[in-house]
């Protein structure tokens, strides 16, 4: 969930809001950072995150991954959220992947997000699932059955259970590394190339196309749009407010402009889209059937050292065995009640992001290179020299958290002055109750996805924004404007 490589230069911050497509860039270029990186801003920052520290969830590991689901009071500090299913975690962590890849910046360096390439499309093109396609990307095609415009697939060891293909060493030879992160988002990948084979079987048997590039492409056109529809009606509504998001469709953005293209804003990607990292629960039930016995394969998100290298007893990525795949009811509402929450959104994490595995975290250090993703996350404000969350929320004219919203911050001066993701953090547990966004970090998020789709030229907001899906849905009293998650992956034909 949080892979960073080395940006060795230090670069004065940029002061325009206009980028050239294919570099990050900023909403709010007028305002200033929250702080002055220095080594006393650097220490509240690591204080602040640190693994015990105010936005450590204290859930009790050792209990195991079945009691800390089974118990909420194993889990007092981080509760619920009766409005987002488990699934919507990884839906928003595979979105992420598909917009932007940042190998380049470090945490210990300014950077000008002007000069860091987003080595990603700036749009929901699902770039990270087909890579530059059957002529670029040939390896990740099947060039037998498939005759190159399906995807390669490979069986788990469990009968109709499949995995991402892998070299002879585990690495998956898939469109982005990070959808190999951890057990659910390689699933979730697994669920898009199988969404994508359907959607060829499909092109040829309703729409009668023969020649294999029109084929592909139609194939194609299905999937992103049917995706990008579910971003919009399901993700977006879900995560930020419907009102929010009909705001935007109706009246437009108000806050993400560009001259050209669209880029993606820091304010965005270091900040308010991190809010997803508040999501995660400490363990899930990953299948029914998985573990010997038949019995249900429970694991905790990640564990520092996995009992088994080769089939680890969490539910990292970069493995293959007869048991590591999803069950998809836990994780979407497919009306069963199989279905598990998500953790509420707000400025508390499960303990197991305090001590991501060297997987995610190459050569961690403490300060240089920490373990813990809320260090991570709020050190890279001073990277990025981010603006506080009340000048964000002035610029926006919303509403501002008062001082005793962020009392615990009092301490370290920054109840006035907040970083930006703990105060979109905050904001949503204290004006949302933790089940959606509030406005401002809902905004910020609702626009640069919007914005995304209609400057994209093959998006469907762009070419046909009245069109509808056309694919079935699960509950045939649905139509197709309803067109949810959940029918994308059973026409894929993995739940």
């Amino acid at each position: 969930m949080a892979r960073h490589g080395i940006y060795p230069h230090d670069i004065v911050p940029p002061k325009s809001k206009y980028f050239d497509s294919g570099r990050f860039g900023r909403l709010f270029p007028q305002l200033p950072a929250f702080s002055s990186d220095t080594p006393e801003i650097r220490e509240a920052l690591i204080d602040i995150g640190k693994p015990g520290g105010i936005m450590d969830a204290k859930d009790k590991l050792s209990e195991g991954p079945i009691k800390l689901i089974t118990e909420p009071a194993l889990s007092a500090k981080n509760p619920n959220n009766p409005q987002l299913t488990a699934g919507f975690t990884f839906l928003g962590q595979f979105l992420d992947h598909d917009m932007t890849f940042d190998p380049t910046s470090s945490l210990e360096r300014q950077a000008d997000p002007e000069h860091i390439s987003n080595f990603r499309t700036p749009s929901l093109a699902l770039d990270n699932v087909y890579g530059s396609g059957p002529g670029g990307s040939p390896h990740l095609y099947d060039q037998g059955a498939g005759k190159g415009i399906k995807f390669l697939l490979e069986e788990t060891g469990t009968p109709g259970k499949f995995d991402v293909p892998r070299n002879s060493q585990n690495v998956a030879l898939i469109g982005d590394p990070r959808d190999d992160e951890n057990l659910i988002i390689s699933q979730l990948q697994v669920a898009f190339l199988k969404f994508h084979n359907a959607a060829i079987d499909h092109v040829k048997t309703k729409v009668k196309l023969t020649n294999p590039d029109e084929i592909f492409n139609e194939a194609q056109r299905l999937v992103r749009w049917h995706y990008q529809w579910i971003v919009i009606h399901e993700f977006l509504k879900k995560t930020c407010g419907a009102a929010v998001v009909e705001d935007i469709l109706a009246n437009g953005r108000k806050h993400y402009k560009w001259h050209n293209e669209p880029f993606v804003p820091v304010e965005f990607s270091v900040a308010a889209y991190r809010f997803g990292h508040s999501q995660v629960r400490p363990s899930y039930r990953a299948n029914f059937t998985g573990n010997p016995g038949g019995q249900p394969f429970f694991g905790m998100i990640f564990t520092p050292t996995p009992s088994n290298p080769n089939d680890p007893d969490d539910l990292s990525g970069g493995h293959r065995a007869p048991r590591r795949f999803i069950d998809w009811p836990t994780f979407f509402d497919f009306g069963d009640g199989n279905v598990r929450p998500n953790k509420a959104i707000d400025s508390i994490l499960s303990t197991a992001m305090f001590r991501l595995p060297g997987s995610v975290v190459p050569n961690a250090a403490a300060k240089s290179n920490p373990a813990s993703l809320a260090q991570r996350n709020l050190l890279r404000h001073l990277t990025f020299s981010l603006p506080s969350g009340q000048r964000v929320a002035k610029a926006m004219e919303l509403p501002i958290l008062s001082k005793g919203d962020l009392a615990d911050l009092k301490p370290y001066g920054l109840d006035d002055r907040t970083p930006l993701w703990f105060y979109i953090l905050r904001e949503a547990a204290v004006l949302a109750e933790g089940k959606t966004l509030g406005p401002v970090g809902g905004r910020i998020i609702a626009e640069v996805f919007i914005g995304l789709m209609q400057g994209d030229g093959t998006s469907y907001l762009s070419q046909d924004p009245e069109w509808q899906p056309s694919l079935p849905t699960i509950d045939a009293g649905r139509t197709g404007d309803d067109f949810l998650i959940i029918d994308l992956l059973r026409f894929a034909g993995v739940a």
